[in-house]
Formats: structure tokens, sequence, C-alpha cells
């Protein structure tokens, strides 16, 4: 992927949503730019359904095993993305947590 297309967000250095540990709230801010018509079509898709700039997000849980797919909640709606779909969304987590797995 290059480099993320973003708005701006003062809660500290974006991650991809595939990178945030459950429970810990964070912002979107945008999409990676994508290198192939798959990957513009599912950034389209998750914005569609709401994965936009401001938003509130958090992963509430990981498929076993390998962690796959991420359980993802979203104003008021859960939705189940792959982690390659996931990792599309950029991310701020909020307060004073850092939310990145380790």
């Amino acid at each position: 992927m290059s480099s993320p297309i973003r708005a701006r967000s003062s809660a500290g250095q974006p991650i991809g949503l595939h990178q945030l540990a459950c429970h810990i709230q964070a912002e979107v801010v945008g999409m990676n730019s994508c290198e192939d018509d798959q990957d513009r079509q599912v950034a389209l898709r998750l914005l569609e359904i709401g994965f936009l700039p401001g938003e509130s997000v958090r992963v509430i849980g990981h498929g076993v095993p390998g962690h796959d797919p991420l359980a993802v909640r979203i104003g008021h709606s859960t939705f189940a993305l792959r982690r390659h779909e996931a990792a599309l969304v950029q991310v701020c987590p909020l307060g004073d947590c850092a939310g990145v797995k380790a």
C-alpha cells in the first residue's frame, strides 16, 4: 500500500484498524491508497457502510484461529472484516492509551 489518505486528527499517529487492540476506542481518519482494483472496491464498500473520517470505531473481538476475521463496531453496527480489509482503514486511538496490539 502506498501513503495513506486521511483527515487531520489531534488524537495521535494513525494506525491500521487491524493493529488496534480490542476494546480501544478510536476514530477513523481515512483510507490507505489502494494499489489494485480489488482493494479500491473494498475501500469504497467500507466507505459506503460507514467507515468515514470522524466516525468512532473499536475492535470488539477476533476470530479463532489466527485472529481472522475481526469483529468491528462502528456506530450502532457490527461488522466482520478480514484483516486485509481492516488494514485499509486508518484510525487514531483515542485517550491516553496507545491502543496498538503487541
